[in-house]
């Protein structure tokens, strides 16, 4: 165990810095752009004209997306990556994608949080003539909140999933290194310690999240 942690500790140690660098930082952003789909999708789901049109591109856009598996998504990428944060490598390399590819599962999620706020509770409002936006922040959104949490909780739980193949752009982290020195270098201690690691890492976020949720049902 000793010769183990000396000889790979610091990797793993930084592997895993790296995982959450590159976790924390695309689930901000995705909860940025994912939220305010997620509502504009709920908006923009019943009615005529631009509200229905502005929905239809919506639904296409974030299916097409959705249908991508990561891997494809983040070489076909690689351009876009560049241009728009200079290189496609390292961790600020694979944020661009994983933003891209976390988002719009988000919004999904935030939109069918979203739907299952009681209507009686919206139409409550509305015939008190309270504005759109004030229903959609100060009504959805928190009746929503316990299903919003969870949404959040199984979006960073696939987050990390997907991380696990940034490794193939350099951006390192746990997946990398359990591919790169467990499978191809034929060390299975490494393998095996990552996998526990993760496991670890899942279980915690999934009882947190269950914790915030069941918090947020009380309040």
């Amino acid at each position: 165990m000793t010769a183990f942690i000396e000889r790979w500790g610091s990797t793993i140690v930084e592997a895993t810095f790296a995982t959450f660098q590159m976790v924390t930082i695309s689930l901000v952003f995705s909860i940025i752009i994912g939220l305010p789909l997620g509502v504009l999708l709920v908006i923009t789901r019943t009615g005529t004209g631009n509200k229905r049109w502005t929905y239809r591109v919506l639904n296409i856009v974030i299916n097409t997306i959705r249908s991508i598996p990561f891997i494809i998504l983040l070489f076909a990428l690689l351009p876009f990556t560049r241009v728009l944060v200079g290189t496609s490598m390292g961790v600020r390399g694979v944020i661009v994608p994983l933003v891209i590819f976390t988002a719009p599962y988000l919004a999904r999620l935030m939109e069918s949080a979203l739907l299952e706020v009681d209507r009686g509770v919206i139409e409550a409002y509305q015939a008190m003539g309270i504005k759109p936006i004030q229903i959609v922040w100060h009504v959805m959104i928190r009746e929503a909140k316990p299903s919003i949490i969870l949404g959040v909780t199984i979006a960073l739980i696939g987050l990390i999933g997907a991380t696990a193949m940034a490794g193939l752009v350099g951006a390192g982290g746990l997946g990398d290194v359990a591919y790169r020195f467990g499978h191809v270098r034929y060390q299975p201690e490494v393998m095996y310690v990552t996998i526990v690691i993760l496991v670890i890492l899942i279980q915690l976020i999934q009882s947190l999240g269950n914790t915030m949720s069941a918090k947020a049902k009380k309040d």
